[in-house]
């Protein structure tokens, strides 16, 4: 009988999880209605390959530089719409939001399952700059466990960009964050096995995480791109102290530090002027100074 309530209670916690993350899934329906009366609505692609599909959407030309959006976990394109209906972005850039494989309409080797590989979403993620024609490098944005993925695009194909923006970076393997629940979720028993797609990604994601990370960890140094790193001192997801490892494995790098200290998670939200300017700013060069204002703080 304990054994069954207990039960009981891991079902209420999966039916509880879902309903919050529920707030940030769109259906193609809501999406439409988002859109309905904007002046610029997104071109969908799906790019497919051997081994997967990757959903995109995209505004701009595509004849200007590549802004690649990198969603974190769950999450889907429409998470960076704020990016992409942005009218001074689309005058810049190429901005293109994917679904990460796992999520929403991305597929992996023909299935909708989850890719806890960093390196395998970053060759992936990176099919999406098919689609542009500008033959110019540009910037690669990610958000929360989107970071560390856009860090690995930038490694793997450092001629594709000149500028890595990570926010609210899950990239410290020491300090990933479980909460008590999470040890009775985990892949195959209860709640799990209840969970909608998106959040059993985001599962399989949490706990081969800290392991992916410290796979990325001697990888830093080989960064040969500009970075920016943004945290909220307020974030309740990632443990803002992420900012602090990223000083250290970018060290003597040409890399930019921000702390928001009343911001939380959803930076891109709470900051969009912030990281439109950041997104705008020239560039630091390759001494770690900034071509224009002020250095790294």
């Amino acid at each position: 009988m304990a054994r069954f309530h207990y039960f009981i209670i891991l079902l209420l916690i999966g039916l509880c999880c879902t309903g919050c993350f529920r707030r940030w899934v769109m259906t193609d329906k809501q999406v439409k209605k988002y859109y309905a009366n904007k002046p610029v609505k997104p071109t969908y692609f799906t790019i497919q390959n051997d081994s997967a599909s990757l959903f995109c959407a995209a505004t701009g030309a595509d004849t200007l530089p590549p802004l690649l959006l990198i969603h974190g976990a769950p999450g889907a394109w429409y998470g960076s719409r704020i990016f992409l209906d942005d009218p001074i972005l689309q005058q810049h850039f190429h901005i293109i939001a994917v679904d990460r494989p796992g999520y929403h309409k991305s597929r992996f080797k023909g299935k909708r399952k989850s890719v806890t590989s960093i390196s395998t979403q970053a060759h992936i993620i990176h099919e999406a700059l098919r689609i542009n024609r500008s033959h110019q490098p540009g910037v690669v944005l990610g958000s929360s466990y989107g970071a560390p993925i856009a860090a690995k695009v930038a490694l793997l194909y450092p001629e594709n960009f000149n500028h890595l923006v990570m926010l609210a970076a899950a990239i410290d393997p020491d300090k990933e964050k479980f909460w008590w629940f999470h040890p009775w979720v985990q892949s195959g028993g209860p709640p799990y096995i209840f969970f909608p797609r998106f959040l059993k990604s985001a599962t399989d994601e949490k706990f081969a995480h800290a392991e992916e990370l410290r796979k990325l960890a001697p990888e830093w140094h080989n960064l040969s791109i500009p970075v920016t790193v943004v945290q909220g001192g307020n974030d309740d997801i990632i443990e803002p102290s992420n900012l602090d490892y990223a000083r250290e494995v970018l060290n003597g790098k040409p890399a930019k530090f921000i702390f928001l200290p009343r911001a939380g998670h959803l930076i891109r939200l709470q900051a969009p002027d912030l990281v439109r300017s950041i997104l705008l700013d020239p560039l630091p060069d390759s001494s770690g100074t900034r071509k224009s204002g002020q250095g790294a703080r």
